[in-house]
């Protein structure tokens, strides 16, 4: 396992331009599959969880070819649907939490989709539920081997329907998307999830020839089509990755440009790192982050303590909470953290703790921060990533500590972000990788 050794302290600067977002180019890819025809993908992320599911869809059969940095072609014409039953197929799909999605495509496409018990982050139980009663409402079989923790649907013909979903689940909405965007009739999905990852599948499938519209919406209508096409598909830029390169500059007091972050796709974001006191300005379609010695956490307008909360989107996202949480630890002011959407995401806070920082774990999903306006530095120490968001606010708060930390399990931060270690150097950071 690998390691990172981060000299903190040092004051950054540059340009930083985000990669694709991982959360929608997972959603994106397991769609390739809907078609026998080609689908060309720009902008797809260099990490262990794309890297993953882009190897299971070459398992499968996924004619794949690398185009240029970022950049595929796929095209699903001759699947080898033996794989879903098979060992290898449980041990992959078993490792990444994403490849839940191509079940909703091998359902509408071939009748059956199959995936072992999917793995990923270590957050808390994060049931799928939502998933199969959805394929269930399309008319499909549901089957669940307890022993091998192996789940299958399977149909002859899906078939148009209204649902409401028990919850707003974004791969939920995803897998049920794509399984009736082929089905016959009219299906209603209502509270869908509506993130930009959503709106942009809805908008890649549109042109592939599906009929969807409420798209943005948590009303989504589909009108079922017998098949669809080829196409080509731009992702947007990682929103979770900005608010990281944001939480790098303002803790280690730089200055720095994010480049072509797509500011119409931020939603909350500008506004609650604005409330925690962080200046920033939108220069045409970049953020620029102005070298800042302190900022003041807002109070809410009769003087209580600010609540930061995660919602389903346009809410504020819970991939970031970890890294607001790790700012309000310098911030000037306190600010109640509550993640509700999930649970054990906090308890990284007791590594923060252990470098000097002021946090009070509430429970299971709170934490008070209280932030002594960098009068307190953190200090350098040993550390252990639990999952990606968590890793990354170790990162950063590593490169703002004064001396030297080492943050095992980085893994974990890989899986997320691409070439992390190098993208820190161009901006000045002292980090290397450290191989066991």
């Amino acid at each position: 396992m690998a390691s990172f050794k981060i000299e903190g302290g040092h004051k950054l600067g540059g340009t930083i331009t985000p990669q694709g977002a991982k959360n929608e180019v997972l959603q994106i890819l397991c769609a390739v599959l809907l078609t026998p025809e080609k689908v060309v993908v720009h902008n797809v992320p260099d990490i262990i969880d794309v890297n993953k599911l882009i190897f299971i869809l070459g398992e499968l059969g996924v004619k794949i070819e690398k185009l240029g940095k970022n950049s595929f072609s796929f095209q699903a014409d001759e699947i080898n649907l033996p794989y879903l039953e098979s060992a290898d197929f449980r041990r992959d799909g078993s490792s990444l939490r994403g490849s839940i999605m191509i079940v909703g495509p091998l359902l509408a496409r071939f009748g059956k989709g199959f995936i072992p018990k999917p793995g990923g982050d270590k957050i808390g139980r994060r049931r799928l539920d939502t998933h199969f009663e959805g394929f269930i409402n399309l008319g499909a079989t549901f089957r669940y081997n307890k022993e091998e923790h192996f789940y299958g649907v399977e149909a002859s013909e899906l078939k148009g329907t209204d649902m409401l979903l028990d919850e707003a689940s974004v791969t939920g909405t995803a897998n049920i998307l794509m399984a009736a965007v082929l089905a016959k009739g009219k299906t209603t999905i209502y509270n869908a999830a509506c993130e930009p990852y959503i709106q942009q599948l809805c908008k890649m499938l549109n042109s592939m020839g599906a009929k969807i519209t409420g798209v943005g919406s948590n009303l989504l209508t589909i009108e079922g089509v017998t098949n669809l096409g080829g196409c080509e598909h731009r992702v947007l830029p990682d929103m979770i990755e900005i608010g990281s390169w944001i939480g790098v500059a303002v803790m280690t007091k730089s200055e720095l440009t994010i480049k072509n972050v797509s500011w119409e796709n931020l939603g909350q974001i500008p506004n609650v790192f604005r409330k925690l006191g962080i200046q920033f300005e939108k220069r045409k379609d970049d953020i620029y982050i102005p070298a800042q010695e302190s900022y003041e956490i807002q109070n809410y307008i009769d003087g209580s303590v600010l609540t930061v909360a995660d919602a389903p989107w346009p809410g504020f996202t819970p991939d970031l909470l970890s890294i607001i949480l790790v700012i309000a630890t310098q911030a000037n002011g306190t600010v109640l953290i509550h993640q509700k959407m999930f649970e054990s995401r906090l308890f990284f806070v007791d590594k923060l703790i252990d470098m000097g920082a002021k946090v009070i774990l509430c429970d299971p999903h709170r934490a008070t921060v209280i932030g002594l306006n960098h009068q307190s530095q953190l200090k350098a120490t040993k550390m252990t990533s639990p999952d990606i968001r968590a890793g990354i606010s170790l990162l950063i708060a590593a490169l703002s500590a004064k001396g030297t930390s080492i943050i095992n399990n980085i893994e974990q931060i890989d899986r997320g972000y691409e070439n992390i270690e190098a993208r820190l150097k161009s901006i000045g950071a002292k980090i290397e990788r450290i191989e066991d």
